[in-house]
């Protein structure tokens, strides 16, 4: 294997110091244009490219943002990191996206990969609820805000949606359609998001004088397509069928959604369906679906923002933004009752 150039290297071709050499390339214009013509010559000859790694690792500053979501298939994720990464584009900074996959192992792998690569700071979706991985990232004194998830009892910066607002949105939809037994399709109980979404589902259910056991949960261990086609099979097992089902996002009301599709019961007509975070493939679905909108590039904008300014402002105060969401209706739910 064929040894890199190093800056040593170009030196002894121009008949330079190394000194010499780095001026050329930080401050060309303390160097005469005879050498630095000739120094340029033995880069272009050389093919060297400088160490940015090397370079950061002396200025103590990485020019890398770290990015930590819980599900890159999830378009809503997607939409997140396209809103930082412009951010920290603007900023003249690059995004290392990484994926967790929902689990705490993972998030632990990479936390330690962005400690490693000395990051100038991290945007994190957690996975892990006991907390841990955040407790062993925080010694390493590198800034990192929380998004989509509220940063209860820590001092970090987060930006996040009102996940209980956006629960009551969506039962209170149904319940408004005149539905009384309503399924919740809740993903993996662990994650805060999906008990928020619940507790603002029970809300909902109390306003209009109902109990929880008008709500009828289907946890999931995933938050993905096949996982909601999962439920929509349990959904059709059961002997009292829900007329109306609310799912903790849009991947899985998309697997009810087929589920519903291929065992021929009609929606909205024999179950209504809504979602949350509005992807895009949400209004093209084969009956387009109802979902609670999330401002993801907003999101990831914010939490960018709010990054850079803990790492570059003097004096920093850190914040909680808490977005709202808002409610889109179309066709999966616009049932008759």
């Amino acid at each position: 294997m064929a040894q890199s150039v190093g800056i040593k290297d170009v030196a002894r071709a121009a008949g330079v110091s190394v000194g010499t050499v780095s001026n050329v390339i930080n401050r060309p214009d303390t160097v005469a244009t005879e050498t630095r013509a000739r120094v340029q010559s033995a880069i272009d000859r050389l093919g060297y490219v400088r160490s940015e790694s090397a370079r950061q690792l002396r200025a103590g500053r990485s020019r890398i943002m770290g990015l930590l979501v819980l599900d890159m298939g999830n378009p809503f994720f997607v939409d997140v990191a396209r809103g930082a990464e412009r951010t920290a584009r603007d900023a003249g900074l690059g995004v290392m996206v990484c994926n967790s996959a929902q689990s705490a192992s993972e998030e632990a792998d990479y936390l330690s990969l962005f400690a490693e690569q000395r990051v100038r700071g991290v945007l994190l979706t957690p996975a892990d609820a006991t907390g841990r991985n955040i407790e062993t990232f925080r010694r390493h004194n590198i800034p990192f805000v929380l998004v989509d998830r509220v940063a209860e009892g820590t001092t970090e910066c987060s930006v996040s949606v009102d996940d209980v607002a956006g629960g009551a949105l969506a039962v209170r939809h149904l319940v408004d359609a005149g539905h009384r037994s309503i399924a919740y399709v809740s993903g993996p109980p662990g994650l805060n998001q999906v008990r928020d979404r619940r507790t603002g589902a029970l809300n909902a259910l109390a306003e209009a004088g109902l109990g929880p056991e008008n709500l009828r949960e289907l946890p999931t261990e995933r938050l993905d397509v096949a996982a909601g086609r999962d439920a929509g099979a349990r959904l059709l097992g059961l002997a009292e069928r829900p007329t109306a089902v609310f799912c903790a996002n849009d991947l899985l009301a998309l697997g009810v959604l087929q589920a519903m599709y291929a065992a021929g019961v009609g929606v909205p007509d024999d179950l209504a369906i809504v979602g949350y975070d509005d992807i895009e493939f949400a209004a093209a679905a084969a009956v387009p679906l109802t979902s609670v909108r999330q401002p993801a590039v907003t999101m990831g904008t914010l939490a960018a923002e709010m990054l850079l300014e803990e790492t570059e402002a003097e004096k920093h105060e850190h914040r909680r933004v808490v977005l709202q969401p808002e409610l889109v209706v179309r066709r999966s739910s616009l049932s008759a009752r």
